[in-house]
């Protein structure tokens, strides 16, 4: 691809570096922000260097947060004692959306694949596992996809929390198995909740 400026080319460069977004149509977005009052593209630019100078993770869930706590956490409406166990800050919107759940949230930031080299210390696994000690949660949802590092995930958990008094769940399998949570529409989503099973009785089935 020719460019006749070297700003354009080196902008094009820079949004194709984005998931899913290849050379024409990062020059198509491109030449779309130039056509634009000024005041958009700084408004697009003061956005995304604010997303990284400032945003932070929430220090009890991990969920993407403007503060110490994320607006879910801080909220006291929210029940301390159910914890949806989940991959992804995703994963937390595609849940929220369905408007079905009123627990709380632990974001793991992954799932555990050996031939990705992640492992449980490369996931916020102790910190779930310490929270649970404590004796405030009375129960854990398993809400990862329906993959074989999804499940692998769940079991490994459900070990290190041998001998805790704590129920286990997991979502119903109204999920298709190798689904992702976010792809999933929010009424099944939601049934899959509201439907969950003991994560003992998910194992026998399996």
């Amino acid at each position: 691809m020719d460019f006749s400026s070297k700003l354009l080319e080196n902008a094009v460069y820079e949004v194709s570096q984005l998931p899913g977004i290849g050379k024409r149509t990062a020059l198509r977005l491109v030449l779309h922000l130039l056509k634009q009052p000024e005041k958009r593209t700084d408004d697009l630019a003061t956005s995304l260097v604010d997303l990284r100078g400032k945003i932070q993770f929430c220090e009890n869930c991990h969920n993407i947060a403007d503060t110490v706590l994320c607006e879910i956490c801080a909220n006291p409406k929210r029940d301390d004692s159910l914890v949806c166990v989940v991959e992804d800050i995703r994963d937390v919107m595609a849940i929220e959306n369905t408007g079905q759940f009123r627990g709380k949230y632990h974001v793991l930031g992954g799932k555990i694949s050996p031939m990705e080299g992640v492992g449980p210390q490369n996931l916020k696994i102790a910190s779930l596992v310490e929270k649970v000690k404590k004796g405030v949660i009375k129960e854990l949802i398993f809400a990862l996809s329906s993959t074989m590092e999804g499940d692998t995930t769940n079991f490994y958990i459900f070990k290190q929390l041998e001998g805790v008094e704590i129920k286990t769940s997991t979502i119903a399998r109204g999920i298709a198995v190798g689904d992702e949570l976010e792809y999933a529409d929010e009424v099944t989503l939601g049934r899959s909740i509201l439907n969950r099973v003991p994560f003992e009785g998910s194992l026998k089935q399996n």
